[in-house]
């Protein structure tokens, strides 16, 4: 069935599966109907009150819960809103959802659609709504704050205030090439030139973030690398503080990356053990290896292990692996030997450790939290969270700087236009249709 946008949704709103209380949320023109529907009535609006729910065709009683009715258009969505606030039970849930599903005018909520039609009723913007999927999301602080700050509306802030900005240059550029025959100030084209040099300088410098807010999203990347039986696997499972990887004295038993989630220091990382970095006549490990030094390139930190008493597998192969975003880690103080020489492989002064005795493990750990805190960095101005806004800020900044070269105003004027409607897209003040499904699809049924 086609969805209507005159459609009364409705949806539970808590995790499926049993709870003390579930949330089932209905809103749309018809949503006080519900109430009828289900034997009970509203109380003063915005207020929680006690009621019976029942199943007014048979008259059974499906539970005692607590009923919240709020008119439009002060409401999350712009729309009568009804809450039912029951037991977390299955039974309830589904002899409520039945009810509800044979009423006309009324089905199901798709994933993101309450929250779909609060932006389409001007509740949020898109950078907002995004700003909800993400939060619901969030599984670290850092993921938990920048969602908040994005949704409080400061990245749709400052993209609106370029907008309204590039705005104002545009129609004064077409001031100029609608009356030419005008008084007009002979300052306005060189104000409207360096009112766009300065856009230019602001959102480059924005979109030079090293991806920081996508990486807080996301996860950072840590790759754990170095020689056969240097300690890698051990360090991934004392990380995770579970068995993750097979550990054993025999050199290349791990052939494959593995993988760990991990909240280090309350950001999003993911640790990956590879395959020990030497030749190899096995065809497996020999892909092994391929595979660990492709990782080592993508990731955004290296962790480089060597083993303590054997300097000998610090070749120049490994040493190209080792630059300013590599740790260098000298395992195995316990057994003795001169760990200098770990010093000097490039990447400063080694963190010395034992797995064996756990002597330097925390200070590791706490090494490695400062360096994911100092890439994580959120402090400032807010920053770009998805590819799609980065995207579009690479289309707005190209079409400003083709307008500073435009060989005429009405060339330049359309490269404005066209920049202007970049940063429409990002927040939806322009016609985003084509991407609204894309960007809803994410959320979970409820929101």
């Amino acid at each position: 069935m086609p969805r209507r946008s005159d459609d009364t949704i409705f949806a539970c709103a808590t995790a499926p599966g049993r709870a003390g209380i579930a949330v089932v949320r209905i809103s749309g023109p018809r949503a006080a109907e519900a109430l009828g529907a289900l034997g009970t009535a509203a109380g003063p609006a915005r207020q929680l009150v006690r009621r019976r729910v029942r199943d007014k065709e048979s008259g059974e009683l499906i539970d005692r819960g607590m009923v919240a009715w709020f008119p439009a258009p002060a409401t999350g969505t712009g729309e009568d809103v009804v809450e039912l606030h029951l037991h977390g039970s299955p039974a309830v849930l589904s002899a409520v959802l039945a009810v509800l599903a044979r009423q006309p005018g009324f089905r199901l909520a798709e994933p993101g659609e309450f929250t779909r039609r609060a932006f389409e009723h001007g509740k949020l913007d898109l950078t907002e709504a995004e700003a909800i999927a993400d939060l619901v999301a969030a599984e670290t602080a850092a993921q938990r704050r920048q969602a908040l700050r994005q949704l409080a509306g400061e990245l749709g802030a400052l993209y609106e205030g370029w907008r309204h900005r590039l705005l104002r240059g545009l129609a004064r550029q077409e001031a100029v090439i609608d009356f030419p025959d005008e008084d007009l100030p002979s300052t306005v084209p060189d104000a409207v030139l360096a009112e766009m040099r300065a856009l230019i300088a602001e959102i480059s410098g924005h979109l030079a973030d090293n991806r920081r807010g996508e990486r807080v999203r996301e996860g950072l990347s840590i790759a754990i690398l170095g020689p056969p039986n240097a300690g890698k696997s051990s360090l991934l499972n004392a990380l995770a503080r579970r068995e993750m990887a097979i550990t054993s004295p025999i050199p290349g038993t791990t052939r494959d990356v593995i993988e760990a989630h991990l909240d280090l220091g309350g950001y999003a990382v993911t640790v990956s053990d590879t395959a020990g970095l030497r030749e190899s006549g096995d065809a497996i490990e020999a892909e092994g290896v391929r595979r660990a030094r492709a990782r080592a390139e993508q990731a955004d930190l290296r962790v480089m292990m060597v083993d303590v008493t054997r300097p000998q597998d610090a070749d120049a192969s490994l040493r190209k692996l080792i630059d300013r975003d590599t740790v260098v880690v000298a395992n195995k103080i316990d057994l003795g030997g001169d760990s200098g020489w770990a010093d000097d492989l490039g990447g400063g002064p080694a963190r010395r450790l034992s797995l064996h005795t756990g002597a330097g493990l925390d200070a590791l750990i706490e090494h490695l939290t400062r360096e994911v805190a100092r890439r994580f960095d959120t402090a400032g101005a807010p920053l770009i969270t998805r590819a799609r806004h980065r995207a579009a800020l690479e289309d707005c900044l190209a079409a400003l700087r083709r307008s500073l070269t435009a060989d005429l105003p009405e060339l330049a004027a359309e490269d404005l236009r066209l920049a202007t409607r970049s940063l429409g897209r990002i927040t939806g003040r322009v016609d985003v249709e084509d991407m609204l499904d894309l960007i809803f699809r994410e959320f979970c049924i409820g929101k």
